[in-house]
């Protein structure tokens, strides 16, 4: 139940009403998170998860699988939503 909580007010701060701005608030980045690619989601992350090792390790990933050149135009990371969502919450703390 505490994992169910945790992945909703994450995807609560995360997407939700942010998501439908169309630039980022300031101190915020947008990020397309998906595996497929009509199906990518915006979500936007507070700048300071740049400092952030599992962050860090996710983008890595990304970065050698796919590079950094989508046409979506924006920052994507080709994972699951769950697994974008997992991660994001732990550095929330």
């Amino acid at each position: 139940m505490a994992l169910v909580r945790s992945i909703f007010s994450a995807k609560k701060i995360l997407g939700g009403a942010l998501a439908r701005r169309s630039k980022a608030p300031k101190g915020f980045l947008s990020v397309y998170v998906g595996e497929n690619q009509e199906k990518k989601q915006r979500y936007f992350v507070p700048v300071s998860y740049l400092n952030q090792p599992s962050f860090q390790a996710l983008l890595s990933k990304s970065e050698e699988e796919f590079g950094f050149d989508h046409p979506m135009g924006g920052l994507t990371i080709s994972c699951p939503e769950c697994t974008f969502i997992r991660i994001t919450s732990r550095i929330q703390g």
